[in-house]
């Protein structure tokens, strides 16, 4: 029946039924809400979660629920102690107003029930008005105020200020109108029907919003928290701003879309389950709407649709925040249900957002993941590591259960940029400055072998992604990775010839894949090709270093490994993974990503720290016997990095290897600086003109790619007019090319 409760022992949770109910169904907006709880807390006799059961849930936890219950304890307090009484109200000789008293006093102990901060605003008033009568009085009838002043109102003042809630408003009461304070106090998380997630509508208290930006249909607030050093994340998803007739619409589409929701079979094609989902919501919601005569315009069923979509067949709340292009990070902690999510955002780092998932998604979540990897997450293999591919973004997925997390199912998401990130986007946000950006172009274009190396959370893998777009298109490529991180799909949709390899991860350790050092070797059966190998975990170290010996002279070959140094890099590859040092040799470049922190801890950036090239004459250990040799060097000082005097001097072995193997170059160092400089001012110039026309899609890899093959043209054009490569006759043909774009 309406406003009956049930209470679930097991999850503490009393949930009451709202749907039909005339009185509302929030306890802020509501006082016979507020009433009927601190009822039902009397009954129970503690903290429980509280949900209001309608077309949207209201949920409030355990600390909302501890002041209602206090304000219960309270009303006992004052019954069992009969303070409302005729003997604490009036002495025998002034029984004349006792009736005046009682109306009072009764007035405000009901009044506590349904509105607690109104009541000890009229005590306060009945308080001041009986010292008024004190001071003015004599006699018997001084004696009655100081009477019922003692033994009635002090005391109910008393066991109310020792409520929580009456001691948060005790400053503000003046601010209190039409329950203002309490929509203030009380958070309440809200999940609409035909979801599991819940959502915290308020931001916290002593917050000050920093940031507002959009997201799709979704706005994202961000808010500094007083006393904090994290900041707040609170979106509002188009699911939370819907019409009441919105929400009955999509319930009882969801309802009945049980009937059509795709089986376990057909989840590991979650395209093609969407895009049906999505045709039979959009006819559902559409027979509904005219079923039930609700006008609603043809865009807004769309929309509908896709919230409806989103909650079916695919992921429900995670979608909206990989569609954030600026989360990095999203972390769902065990045990879920109890904890908010937490996110990694590029601009405000470390947040806290105002979205709970629930146990039910957890489940759903990891049931999909199994199903769409093919990999299990059960007892036996308590972690699964895979990647998603949703509308707006895609990410990779660690997700951990029982065995390894004591509290059940947790997980961890790393979003991927939906474009490859491409070397001018990382000029543009200082990673790397243009002149070294263009020697790592240099080298690859000679063919050399290289690794990415650096902290987690550094920027590796997009770093190599970066790698990847400046790679000729006409050259094959092959990629190599136990999670599918690299932009193979983007630069396959712009012309690449490229074949992606998956192996076996080192942690899972799935019987159906194959090892990764046997993926390599069969990467270096597919013919002439690049290699990009994701990253070097474990014993395919030594298929990895195999196919640089065997591809160093014919392509590029590159990877990312764990390592904060070139000799970090040596030692975890050589002692570690058991490679030989003379295999070692076969790397000629060895790149750092750092992730570095302001002196105040709060802030964080991404760097290449350190380019180092690896020498060949040295036999056990190439830091003692001058194997390793810094080419650029990161200046604290200065913020970016600087060559060192060994490339400055052209003593650079690696720079060196490439020219001896090109008529024009060799023996004229002068001609490769020339080069190398001449990449440096179109990095510079494409950066530059695009901050300066407002085109920041020119950073992007598609236009990117056409910058390098227009030079790699123009170069050749220029050599058969000239008979030499002309850096400025180039660069002017590339500029004019640029303009004209």
């Amino acid at each position: 029946m309406v406003c009956d409760y049930e209470y679930d022992e097991e999850s503490q949770t009393m949930r009451i039924n709202c749907l039909g109910c005339v009185y509302g169904a929030s306890i802020e907006d509501f006082d016979v809400c507020m009433a009927k709880t601190i009822d039902k807390l009397s009954e129970l006799k503690k903290p429980v979660r509280i949900v209001f059961a309608e077309r949207m849930e209201h949920e409030y936890g355990f600390s909302d629920s501890r002041l209602l219950l206090e304000i219960a304890i309270a009303l006992e307090k004052i019954s069992r102690e009969r303070i409302i009484s005729l003997g604490n109200i009036v002495l025998p000789d002034c029984e004349e107003d006792a009736g005046p008293r009682y109306t009072v006093l009764h007035r405000i102990y009901n009044e506590i029930r349904y509105d607690p901060i109104n009541a000890y605003r009229e005590l306060l008033r009945e308080i001041r008005h009986t010292r008024v009568r004190i001071n003015r009085e004599t006699g018997v009838k001084k004696a009655c105020c100081e009477h019922y002043m003692n033994r009635a109102l002090i005391p109910i003042k008393n066991i109310l200020e020792s409520c929580e809630l009456i001691r948060l408003a005790m400053d503000r009461l003046s601010e209190h109108k039409n329950r203002s304070l309490y929509r203030e106090i009380f958070n309440p998380s809200v999940k609409p029907n035909f979801m599991y997630t819940r959502y915290v509508t308020a931001p916290p208290a002593d917050s000050e919003l920093i940031e507002r930006y959009n997201v799709g249909e979704s706005l994202v607030e961000i808010y500094k928290i007083q006393g904090n050093v994290r900041k707040f994340y609170h979106i509002i998803p188009p699911e939370f701003r819907l019409e009441e007739e919105e929400y009955a619409l999509l319930d009882n589409a969801r309802n009945l879309i049980g009937k059509h929701e795709p089986k376990e079979s057909e989840l590991a094609e979650p395209a093609r389950v969407r895009e049906n989902i999505y045709r039979i919501s959009l006819d559902m919601l559409t027979d509904l709407s005219k079923r039930g005569n609700v006008k609603i315009d043809v865009s807004k069923l769309k929309s509908l649709a896709n919230i409806l979509t989103r909650y079916t067949a695919g992921l429900g709340i995670l979608e909206i925040f990989l569609e954030d292009e600026k989360i990095q990070d999203v972390s769902v902690n065990s045990p879920v249900g109890k904890l908010p999510v937490f996110i990694y955002h590029s601009d405000h780092e470390q947040c806290e957002t105002n979205i709970v998932p629930s146990r039910e998604d957890a489940d759903s979540w990891a049931t999909r993941f199994r199903l769409m990897s093919g990999r299990p997450l059960d007892e036996a293999n308590p972690v699964l590591d895979t990647e998603i591919n949703v509308p707006g973004g895609r990410a990779r997925v660690a997700a951990i259960t029982r065995t390894l997390s004591p509290e059940g199912l947790g997980f961890a998401f790393r979003r991927h940029r939906e474009k490859p990130w491409t070397f001018p986007l990382f000029i543009r946000n200082r990673m790397i400055d243009p002149f070294s950006a263009a020697m790592l172009w240099f080298i690859m274009d000679g063919a050399r072998t290289l690794l990415i190396a650096g902290t987690r959370s550094s920027g590796k893998t997009s770093f190599l992604g970066a790698c990847m777009v400046q790679i000729m298109p006409k050259l094959r490529t092959i990629t190599v990775e136990d999670t599918l991180e690299l932009p193979v799909e983007a630069l396959r949709n712009l012309g690449y010839n490229i074949e992606r390899l998956k192996s076996r991860s080192v942690i899972t350790r799935i019987e159906t894949e194959l090892p990764a050092e046997e993926a390599l070797r069969t990467a270096l059966r597919l013919g002439d090709s690049c290699l990009i190998v994701g990253e070097v975990r474990s014993v395919e170290a030594l298929a990895l270093f195999e196919a640089m010996r065997i591809g160093a002279m014919a392509n590029v070959v590159a990877g990312t490994i764990h390592g904060d140094s070139a000799y970090g890099v040596f030692d975890r590859v050589v002692n570690d993974l058991g490679v030989p040092p003379t295999s070692f040799k076969a790397m000629d470049l060895i790149t750092i990503c750092n992730m570095l922190k302001t002196p105040d801890g709060m802030h964080s950036f991404r760097r290449v720290v350190e380019m180092t090239e690896v020498r060949k004459h040295w036999k056990t250990d190439p830091l003692e016997e001058g194997g390793f040799v810094n080419l650029f060097e990161y200046s604290a000082v200065e913020d970016r990095l600087k060559p060192s005097k060994t490339l400055l001097m052209g003593e650079s072995f690696v720079l060196n290897e490439i020219a001896s193997r090109i008529r024009e170059w060799k023996g004229r160092w002068d001609a490769v600086w020339n080069n190398i400089k001449l990449r440096e001012n179109i990095m510079k110039t494409l950066v530059d003109y695009s901050d300066q026309k407002k085109r920041p899609d020119l950073l992007e890899a598609e236009n990117v790619i056409n910058s390098n093959s227009q030079f790699h043209l123009i170069s050749d054009e220029v050599k058969q007019e000239a008979g030499e490569l002309d850096s400025k006759l180039i660069y002017e043909r590339w500029y004019k090319w640029l303009r004209q774009q």
